[in-house]
């Protein structure tokens, strides 16, 4: 992507990523763990614009989440009159998993492609845990992936489709089998200001 907006506020200073409008709707958290719902104005690799509810302080740590978009923390940068500017402190990983997703969000109504409504999937740092079946104690297990909304987990026992297990200290429903492994469906989803690779289930 060409050089061009970064949400800022100084504005004599050179913008580094181009903003594409988007309309996607979250949520976000205050520093004081307040959470409210979002919807993206537009997005860049560095920073987004967001109709909000509460505006928050100007320099004020923030986390949003969209199922679009994943995670992303910063600091409120600038006021607007329906929300605010955040800055995205991103790794160069997920900075460039962020302009590969505006990408695609973009193309994808220009090319009448399918919305993907998935939640975004991480490999987390810690793969161990344990699953709990209703006849049985604990079986080791590995997780594969995981979402806000689930994971799939490798493990040496199943059961039927639509069963409810324990994976780590979640409930949680088994909803699709694969080889040595399940896929399962949080009862309660993840916090999001918690979702990245240092979940441990």
């Amino acid at each position: 992507m060409q050089s061009q907006a970064n949400i800022i506020t100084d504005p004599h200073e050179r913008r580094r990523h181009r903003r594409v409008k988007l309309s996607v709707l979250g949520r976000y958290m205050l520093a004081n763990r307040r959470e409210f719902p979002c919807q993206t104005i537009d997005v860049s690799a560095s920073g987004l614009a967001l109709t909000a509810p509460v505006r928050g302080e100007i320099g004020e740590r923030v986390v949003a989440y969209f199922d679009a978009l994943g995670r992303i923390e910063g600091v409120i940068v600038r006021h607007l009159e329906q929300g605010f500017a955040m800055t995205a402190i991103l790794t160069q990983a997920k900075q460039e998993k962020l302009v590969n997703q505006l990408t695609w969000l973009v193309n994808r109504k220009a090319l009448g492609l399918p919305e993907d409504r998935r939640h975004e999937r991480i490999v987390p740092k810690e793969l161990n845990t344990t699953i709990r079946l209703p006849d049985a104690g604990a079986t080791p297990a590995k997780i594969v992936d995981i979402s806000v909304s689930g994971a799939a987990v490798s493990c040496a026992k199943s059961a039927p489709l639509g069963t409810l297990i324990h994976i780590g200290r979640r409930r949680a429903r088994i909803v699709r089998l694969f080889d040595y492994g399940m896929a399962v469906e949080f009862a309660l989803p993840l916090s999001f200001d918690q979702f990245d690779e240092n979940v441990i289930l």
